[in-house]
């Protein structure tokens, strides 16, 4: 019955447009085992908070790597120059209240900024800085003991999830993803203080039927 209910769960999640909550969930009951992969932009489109999140952790970082990238010109006598950047992790969790869907699809993530800043020389004289960078995300899929679901009329009770797994009726797994490639200026004088790039659109929805949903390949 509980099995039943979950996937009621994830059909009834999927027709109030938490196409992603009903997405993972569908893949927990097929009990795969396989990676799947997270549509990044998609989450840094819909929600806000991982957004500031994001923002925070570049704004934290770079006046370093501008400095580092300069003295790094500096020292390559004005020839264009390029420095491999990476934050550390960092956890993001969703809000159940203002983001469902990604509440019960992911609730909790790992993320990181990868890039490479450059420095060119531009028209004026002046060495021109900019940031090429991803958002990756990654997390496991899984119920904790005393976790349970409650979506509409249907509810799970708490630690009922996670005894589909350890009864064989589901199967935790891995998700990850990266966002877009992004470009910000980092400034030629002095840093840069305008928004950051907004995220790609995600386009079209998948539902947890879609026949085009990506998984990573192990």
């Amino acid at each position: 019955m509980n099995k039943d209910k979950m996937r009621m769960l994830s059909s009834g999640s999927d027709r109030q447009g938490m196409n992603d909550a009903s997405r993972h969930m569908q893949h927990y009951l097929e009990k795969t085992g396989e990676p799947l992969d997270l549509p990044v932009d998609k989450m840094l489109h819909d929600d806000e908070g991982i957004r500031i999140h994001v923002e925070e952790t570049i704004r934290g970082k770079q006046d370093a790597w501008r400095e580092q990238a300069l003295e790094d010109f500096r020292r390559n006598g004005g020839r264009p120059v390029a420095l491999l950047v990476e934050t550390s992790n960092s956890d993001y969790t969703f809000s159940q209240d203002d983001q469902a869907n990604w509440f019960y699809a992911v609730g909790s993530t790992r993320t990181n900024i990868t890039g490479v800043v450059t420095v060119v020389p531009g028209s004026d004289g002046e060495p021109k800085v900019g940031l090429d960078h991803r958002v990756n995300a990654w997390d496991r899929y899984n119920w904790d003991q005393g976790k349970g679901v409650d979506i509409g009329f249907l509810d799970v009770p708490d630690g009922r999830p996670a005894r589909l797994r350890t009864t064989g009726l589901a199967q935790e797994f891995d998700m990850q993803g990266s966002s877009s490639v992004k470009y910000y200026d980092l400034g030629s004088a002095t840093p840069n203080d305008d928004p950051l790039p907004a995220p790609d659109d995600p386009g079209r929805e998948g539902t947890r039927r879609d026949p085009d949903r990506q998984r990573t390949k192990r």
